[in-house]
């Protein structure tokens, strides 16, 4: 992100903590026309109470990273700044960036956009080294000069790379699909897919769905152990403050119903204040889960 603006001569302004309406005022004070963030800034900016006040149509290219970016997220920003956001992807091991959605070419909502040059991607099988064709689901897998050389664990090194069609594969963890025309999509991180009566679900899907209703600000699910089913979807959710106390768990438990497939529904929905986040924001789904495993504990 720094060097970028080194290459195009520009200011870069740094908010080492979450400050939604001083971004705005930073946004608007110098006339910025880029903005790095992850999707929960976005989803705060939409959502802000003063947001009107502020001169935001400046903003040209926003770009989302760190997780995945809801699509209802995508769209409120861009109709409210005119801006044009675009969803990358990469890791620490990657040297960070592997993809994104050009500026200029054709942008797919709810894609991570295509390699970027000199990046091989690929989706390989969850469990062996093999590599398969377009619109099957499996691991995102990264090749090219910038991936690491390794882990200094060398079981680590055993389960995270393989090799395949004369390169060396990095397992990124995260699981997804590639289209026809070389676009790749994440479903979600492979340590957050909830196993349910031998289906899998995938938390985000649920998540986009409830973000999709009116009245929900934030949104996170996670799979509870269960013995008889094996996990149980619950999700989490922060409402917007002109719905708190009009809204009930059973209104929005009816509401994903005609939406989801039946395997696929929350079963259990919990009204939050806010969400636990990292310092750059982004939603920490495994915080949740520890907190439903010891409850778990202190009932048996």
């Amino acid at each position: 992100v720094m060097f970028y603006a080194v290459y195009d001569g520009g200011t870069v302004i740094v908010f080492p903590r979450p400050d939604i309406e001083g971004l705005m005022k930073a946004v608007e004070k110098y006339k910025a026309h880029v903005l790095h963030g992850v999707p929960t800034l976005y989803n705060a900016i939409n959502n802000h109470p003063k947001v009107g006040k502020y001169k935001l149509n400046t903003l040209f290219f926003c770009v989302s990273g760190a997780a995945p970016l809801p699509l209802e997220v995508a769209r409120r920003f861009e109709k409210l700044t005119g801006a044009v956001l675009r969803e990358g992807y990469g890791l620490t091991e990657t040297a960070v960036v592997t993809h994104v959605n050009p500026l200029y070419g054709k942008n797919k909502l709810g894609s991570i956009g295509i390699p970027i040059p000199n990046t091989y991607a690929a989706i390989a099988d969850l469990e062996k080294p093999v590599l398969l064709p377009p619109g099957s689901i499996g691991e995102i897998v990264i090749s090219g000069p910038q991936v690491m050389k390794g882990y200094n664990v060398e079981e680590e090194n055993r389960l995270a790379f393989f090799t395949a069609h004369g390169l060396r594969w990095f397992r990124t963890g995260d699981i997804g699909y590639m289209d026809e025309e070389g676009y790749f999509y994440v479903l979600d991180r492979k340590k957050d897919m909830i196993k349910y009566k031998g289906y899998s679900v995938y938390p985000r899907e649920i998540e986009e769905v409830l973000l999709s209703n009116e009245c929900v600000k934030e949104a996170a699910v996670v799979g509870i152990p269960s013995p008889d089913v094996g996990e149980i979807p619950k999700a989490f959710v922060v409402l917007k403050d002109a719905c708190i106390g009009k809204i009930r768990e059973d209104d929005l438990l009816k509401w994903v119903e005609d939406k989801l497939a039946p395997y696929k529904r929350p079963k259990s929905i919990e009204f939050r204040g806010d969400l636990p986040k990292s310092p750059v924001g982004k939603i920490l789904r495994r915080v949740l889960r520890d907190e439903e495993l010891k409850k778990l504990q202190k009932q048996e």
